[in-house]
């Protein structure tokens, strides 16, 4: 089996580990990946931002970068629901970019649904003695994939999962949203970081590279010991190294 990596924009600026993680973790479950150096942005910050014809000429080029590969793997649920539920929207009106768009959807999973959905796997052997709470990014719910972090996490040898309150519910980043409204913004990390560190635990664990990066510059700006680790990270651990 060979995939494309899309890394995402987050991911190659701040989250390399991550991008890294993935292929490592494929490549241990036997995919051959690959990574088309020419990939950008997605779209979504235009998009969400209402600059739809920006955004258009971003997914046009997506489209076409990853148009021969047998599946696109994104360890983000915002970029990939961009990919899968709204570039068909973009392109509602023009049939031969619809087709195109639909296309490309079809083949494109998040890390966690194609894990599951696609290799039927979710014991990966990883090892990360702790305890740890989940952070459910928002973009996982349209995906219908809110939940498979959860069952992969289960599978992780030594890794004590705890209850977070309200785990289900917006850190604030939200992606252009933390920009527009910052004050209701930090609030929202506000919250979500004070269930964490009531939580007791040693890591808090997403899916999505801008709930990673907007709750752990909250938990690092003050002084915060739990460490935010991305699904992927955790899914390589092998028990001495994370």
């Amino acid at each position: 089996m060979r995939v494309a990596l899309m890394v995402t924009c987050l991911g190659d600026v701040f989250f390399p580990q991550v991008g890294w993680a993935t292929v490592r973790l494929l490549e241990k479950l036997g995919v051959e990946v690959d990574f088309p150096q020419r990939q950008t942005c997605c779209g979504q910050p235009h998009f969400n931002s209402g600059h739809w014809e920006d955004a258009r000429v971003l997914a046009q080029h997506t489209l076409r970068v990853f148009a021969e590969a047998d599946y696109v793997v994104i360890p983000s649920g915002s970029c990939a629901a961009m990919v899968k539920l709204e570039y068909p929207e973009l392109f509602r009106d023009r049939p031969r970019l619809h087709a195109q768009a639909l296309a490309v959807a079809r083949k494109t999973w998040e890390l966690a649904a194609f894990l599951i959905e696609v290799l039927h796997c979710e014991d990966v052997g990883a090892c990360l003695p702790g305890k740890a709470v989940y952070h459910m990014a928002c973009h996982l719910r349209p995906l219908g994939a809110g939940e498979y972090p959860l069952r992969l996490l289960r599978r992780v040898r030594g890794l004590q999962l705890l209850a977070l309150e309200r785990h289900d519910e917006c850190c604030g980043f939200g992606g252009s949203f933390s920009v527009r409204f910052p004050e209701i913004s930090a609030a929202m990390v506000r919250d979500k970081c004070r269930c964490i560190e009531e939580s007791g635990a040693d890591y808090v664990i997403s899916t999505d590279a801008g709930c990673l990066m907007n709750i752990g510059g909250y938990l690092r700006r003050h002084h915060s010991r739990v460490r935010t680790l991305h699904l992927a990270e955790v899914l390589v651990a092998d028990g001495a190294h994370t």
